[in-house]
């Protein structure tokens, strides 16, 4: 259950009003005007809530909940406990995020949910360049820096500590997290950059020489386009020239490098851990599990998708999926994987026999 020290739950709502905003539909219409208080795991769920099952190794758990109502797949209606109203839907789990936001709005980014007095807050600890603009609506909290000829568009919210650098634009609804840097960038509507994230640095460049490695001057940009989320603790170099670019609607996990030149597409999803390096570009809605590693100039084509802890060494075709380090398609590495088992087999029983 939420705790409500850190969570504000809005008001109560009707179970027909949470099928429609979610896209599900009510196994049974007795049930629309029901009263739901909240969300809530499906072993605590009390009457009063709202629950969802997307996997079914909690099946048993569905089985016993006492949740007042459950979001599921149609497959799983028929193991639904007495007294626990249906809502089935094609994605659960998307049908549980669009019901969750109905209830905690505030957790959106502030384009989402303007405030509605159209009015911000700026702290008087802020520390806020003449010439840097800021919309309407903005909330600015104590610490904050923001430079020289930066633009900040309406109702935003930068957290305590955050530094904005001279020239930066943000657009509409961003939120920029607590000590998080922002230097060399421009940034679309709805972005939300986590606590501690570090944009615009200078990339890795310099030239290798015996008598000293010459740095080269990093002359490019960040761009981020609109609705992308960035993780607690990412870095994001700058371009050494060409731009690096994050696509729209991409969502990149804590703990990720990316290094200059480097361009991700739209609607990517970028786990914990992973380091690109510069200059690769990565296709629309590419998927990269944690702690990939992806050499530079490289290419990983649309729709590809790398397991955990792949080193990718060459470039990927698009909808590929591979695995190992480097780097294979994941049926070759299952091949290679079971002869290597099927190898130490044979000199296992080689030892027993001599």
């Amino acid at each position: 259950m939420p705790d409500p020290r850190f969570f504000k739950n809005s008001s109560p709502k009707a179970l027909g009003e949470l099928a429609a905003l979610s896209g599900a539909e009510l196994a049974r219409e007795t049930g629309r005007d029901m009263r739901i208080e909240d969300v809530a795991p499906l072993d605590t769920a009390g009457p009063a809530h709202i629950s969802f099952l997307d996997n079914i190794r909690y099946r048993p758990r569905f089985e016993r909940t006492q949740a007042g109502a459950c979001i599921v797949s149609k497959k799983m209606v028929p193991h639904a406990p007495d007294g626990t109203h249906v809502l089935i839907s094609s994605n659960p789990y998307k049908s549980y995020a669009l019901v969750a936001q109905a209830f905690y709005p505030h957790l959106l980014c502030p384009y989402e949910t303007p405030p509605a007095s159209g009015k911000g807050m700026i702290s008087e600890n802020a520390h806020i360049h003449p010439a840097a603009v800021l919309g309407a609506g903005c909330l600015v909290e104590p610490g904050v820096v923001i430079g020289e000829n930066a633009y900040i568009g309406e109702n935003c919210r930068i957290e305590a500590n955050a530094v904005i650098g001279a020239g930066v634009k943000i657009g509409i609804g961003c939120i920029v997290g607590a000590g998080a840097t922002v230097t060399h960038t421009l940034i679309g509507d709805a972005v939300r950059i986590y606590p501690g994230c570090r944009i615009g640095q200078d990339g890795f460049g310099f030239a290798i020489d015996p008598a000293g490695h010459v740095k080269v001057p990093q002359l490019g940009r960040v761009i981020i386009e609109d609705h992308v989320e960035i993780g607690a603790n990412t870095t994001i170099d700058r371009g050494a020239g060409p731009d690096t670019v994050i696509g729209a609607g991409s969502w990149i996990d804590n703990l990720v490098q990316i290094g200059h030149n480097v361009k991700i597409g739209k609607g990517c999803v970028i786990v914990a851990q992973v380091g690109i390096s510069g200059s690769t570009k990565i296709g629309d809605y590419a998927v990269l599990a944690g702690q990939v590693g992806v050499a530079g100039h490289l290419e990983i084509g649309k729709g590809a998708r790398i397991a955990a802890q792949s080193g990718i060494m060459r470039d990927v075709p698009p909808g590929e999926e591979q695995m190992g380090s480097p780097a294979m398609p994941i049926k070759q590495f299952m091949r290679q994987v079971a002869a290597l088992k099927k190898l130490a087999g044979r000199n296992t029983d080689k030892k027993k026999s001599s």
